[in-house]
C-alpha cells in the first residue's frame, strides 16, 4: 500500500471509530456507570476484538461469507437482537455511579471482543476497509498491518467516549438523572440499529 492509501485508511478508521455507534454508546454508558478504570477491559475488548475480526476476514473469512451470505444475514439479526437485549438491560439498570452491585458489572474484555462479531457497524467498517484499502491479492502482512492500524487508532477514538462518560459521573450522581441518561443511551442504541439493519 502506498503512503497515500495508508493515510486514506487512517482517516477512514478515525472517522468510523469515533462516530456514534453501538460500541461508542455502550462504552460511554460504561464510563458513566462504572468509571474509566473499570471500563478499560471493555475498551481493550472492542479494539483488539475488532482488529482480530478484521484480520480473520482479510485472511479468507470473507470468501466463506461470500459463498454463504446467509451466515452474514444471520449475524446481522442475531446482533440486532443482542443489542435490543443490551438496550433493555441498560434502560432497566438502577445502579448509581460508584455503587457496586453484584448483578451490575461492566462488559468485560471477552464479552466486548465477542460483541464485534454481532455488531452490524463493525461488519460494515470491516468489509469497507478490506475492500477499499487492500488490493485483491493482499498479503497476510498487509492484512495484519491494516488490522493493527484500526486497533491502535481505536484506543484513543473509542477511549475518548469512555473518558467522556467517566467525566460525566459527577453530574449524574442523582439516580433520577442517571435513569434519564441510561434510558437515552438505550434509545440511542436501538436507533443505531435502523440504518445498519436496513442496508
Amino acid at each position: 500500500m502506498s503512503p497515500e492509501l495508508w493515510l486514506a485508511a487512517s482517516l477512514f478508521a478515525v472517522v468510523s471509530l469515533i462516530t456514534p455507534g453501538p460500541n461508542n454508546t455502550m462504552i460511554l454508558t460504561s464510563g458513566v456507570n462504572f468509571g474509566l478504570q473499570r471500563t478499560l477491559p471493555h475498551l481493550l475488548g472492542i479494539c483488539i476484538g475488532f482488529g482480530l475480526m478484521q484480520m480473520l476476514v482479510g485472511l479468507g473469512l470473507h470468501g466463506v461469507l461470500g459463498k454463504y451470505p446467509i451466515v452474514l444475514e444471520c449475524l446481522r439479526y442475531v446482533g440486532g437482537a443482542y443489542m435490543l437485549w443490551l438496550a433493555w438491560k441498560l434502560a432497566t439498570s438502577r445502579v448509581a455511579p460508584g455503587e457496586v452491585a453484584g448483578k451490575n458489572q461492566p462488559l468485560g474484555f471477552w464479552g466486548a471482543a465477542a460483541f464485534q462479531w454481532v455488531n452490524p457497524k463493525a461488519w460494515v467498517m470491516c468489509m469497507t476497509a478490506m475492500t477499499a484499502y487492500l488490493p485483491v491479492e493482499a498479503s497476510a502482512m498487509q492484512v495484519l498491518l491494516l488490522a493493527c492500524l484500526f486497533t491502535l487508532l481505536g484506543l484513543p477514538c473509542v477511549g475518548s467516549w469512555a473518558a467522556f462518560g467517566s467525566s460525566m459521573r459527577k453530574f449524574l450522581q442523582d439516580p433520577f438523572m442517571l435513569r434519564i441518561f441510561n434510558n437515552t443511551m438505550a434509545l440511542a442504541l436501538v436507533a443505531s440499529l435502523y440504518p445498519m439493519l436496513m442496508t
